[in-house]
């Protein structure tokens, strides 16, 4: 039996989500489970979800221009040299989430990317899983990973933060190191 919420208005087969609002559509079928690589593509991609952490991720991406904007094209080495100026215009930015702590935390993971040995990519890539089973349904999707825990644990050593384990699995999802579109999904390869 096909779980309910799969068949999108167009008749389409997408993850229950998916067809929850016009912009998880275009998401869900372009970008979320596709393989993406590059330090600032992945280093957006990190923000993105740090930001999304306590709220619904149709804010974030509704908000992703203004983001983009803010924050140099989410450019490590531009925003990595923010100063406390940058952080009262981010928190005077009513087109972007104005929280302190995660603001703070997009800047210092951009100084934490201009410490590390290797790229960003590299590091972050070498957390995703040799084997995966598919998800049957969304309720068979996990929060969290042996992965997700030992990734999360390697940034925080590395200097990161805000990055938990669970952030850390919803990147994985975004970023395609793990392809958690259910059997049913047009999606599932």
């Amino acid at each position: 039996m096909a779980e309910a919420g799969l068949l999108g208005a167009d008749g389409i087969k997408r993850c229950s989500w998916g067809n929850s609002a016009p912009d998880y559509v275009e998401y869900h079928d372009t970008e979320w489970g596709v393989p993406l690589h590059g330090d600032e593509e992945l280093y957006e991609r990190l923000c993105l979800e740090s930001f999304q952490s306590g709220l619904s991720w149709i804010t974030i991406l509704r908000k992703r221009e203004s983001f983009r904007k803010a924050f140099a094209g989410f450019l490590p080495e531009k925003v990595a040299v923010f100063t406390d100026d940058d952080v009262s215009r981010l928190m005077e930015d009513a087109s972007i989430v104005r929280n302190r702590a995660k603001i703070l935390a997009a800047i210092n993971n951009a100084r934490a990317i201009a410490e590390l040995d290797g790229s960003l990519d590299e590091l972050l890539w070498s957390f995703a899983p040799a084997r995966q089973k598919r998800p049957r349904t969304m309720g068979d999707v996990p929060a969290i990973t042996d992965e997700s825990k030992a990734m999360a644990k390697e940034l925080k050593k590395r200097g990161f933060v805000f990055l938990g384990p669970t952030t850390c699995y919803a990147l994985m999802q975004a970023t395609g190191m793990v392809d958690d579109h259910v059997k049913d999904c047009f999606r599932a390869a």
